[in-house]
């Protein structure tokens, strides 16, 4: 049963989709890494074989605004250039766990301590 698209996360929507997930799995699975060597990683992802460097780069950027990734460490290139190391934030990996789940699911697993707090942080930013 396919996922009502109501539900989806923005993060996981449109056109940047498939990039935005290929960079999340790559900086889960590999933990921290320049944009270089993300670019190198999404490549190998079947049907991104043809991403360009600045596309990986403007998507990585802009999920750095949206609290999705963050900046950890500076490290020195082979060619004598720094270049900065990103990985996943909390929310990242929420916004993974919550898009690989139904939320009947999620409902179902919870006890009711857990659901008054979800209920509160909503209530917060309501």
């Amino acid at each position: 049963m396919p996922k009502p698209k109501n539900t989806r996360l923005s993060v996981f929507k449109g056109r940047e989709a498939r990039l935005n997930r290929a960079i999340f799995q790559s900086l889960a699975l590999k933990g921290a890494q320049t944009i270089y060597d993300i670019h190198k990683h999404v490549k190998t992802f079947r049907g991104l074989k043809y991403t360009y460097y600045g596309n990986v780069n403007k998507r990585v950027r802009a999920l750095q605004q949206l609290g999705y990734v963050k900046e950890v460490n500076i490290k020195s290139t082979k060619a004598g250039f720094e270049a900065t190391e990103y990985e996943l934030t909390a929310r990242a990996y929420l916004a993974l766990m919550l898009d690989s789940i139904k939320l009947e699911d999620l409902l179902n697993r919870i006890d009711e301590d857990v659901a008054l707090e979800i209920l509160a942080a909503m209530t917060i930013v309501s």
